[in-house]
């Protein structure tokens, strides 16, 4: 049996990965400061296996619509590593933004898969200033 890795093909998936955990980080560290749970392991775990399940659907299925269905498979199953981290106890709910979180950090893998770099930045900028903000503007609604 031969082994034929195209080394140039490695690091290029790496680099790709690389990307989304970066685009990650910010989110991830925002996270990690604010919430009891998912943090600096979770965002970045999301991002990378969701831009490495979509990078194995895009070189087996090449624009099928299987492909299509890998990526339909990511969002839905995003959608319940997300729905873990919600608790709704008597006196409320908890964790949503987590899940919304992980949702997003899904999305930015996902873009960067297909190279949608553009998007991925927008997804990374704008889901942390969210995080960042949204505390602030919610201690001054509350008070």
């Amino acid at each position: 049996m031969e082994l034929n890795i195209d080394l140039a093909e490695v690091i290029q998936n790496l680099t790709r990965m690389g990307i989304a955990l970066l685009l990650a980080a910010p989110i991830a560290l925002n996270r990690e400061h604010s919430a009891n749970g998912a943090g600096l392991r979770t965002f970045p775990l999301v991002a990378i296996a969701s831009c490495a399940f979509m990078l194995v659907g895009m070189s087996v299925y090449e624009g099928s619509d299987a492909e299509a269905r890998v990526m339909y498979g990511i969002i839905t199953g995003m959608g319940f590593i997300g729905g873990g981290s919600i608790i709704k106890t008597d006196v409320g709910t908890s964790g949503t933004a987590t899940a919304a979180g992980i949702w997003l950090t899904g999305a930015i893998g996902l873009s960067v898969a297909y190279q949608k770099y553009e998007i991925a930045i927008a997804l990374s900028i704008v889901g942390f200033l969210v995080f960042q903000l949204s505390s602030y503007l919610k201690k001054e609604v509350v008070d």
